[in-house]
């Protein structure tokens, strides 16, 4: 990304416990990413989405994973 020089953590606040927590970022895993995560603090799953611009900026957002029960399989 940019000139290799990318963010490597963030910080969020949890939508659950509502604690701010660093997490590590993995710019190798691509520009675009959506995963998983549970809070450092609460133990609850987060939807986290991190999104790169050229320059190696990380923007991260997390979301309750309960938000994201779309479906049941």
């Amino acid at each position: 990304m940019g000139d290799g020089v990318a963010d490597l953590s963030g910080e969020v606040s949890c939508p659950y416990c509502g604690e701010t927590v660093e997490i590590t970022l993995d710019p190798g895993s691509g520009s675009t990413q959506q995963y998983i995560e549970d809070c450092q603090v609460c133990c609850r799953p987060w939807v986290v989405s991190v999104e790169y611009d050229e320059d190696g900026t990380a923007h991260v957002y997390v979301d309750a994973s309960d938000d994201q029960d779309g479906h049941d399989d």
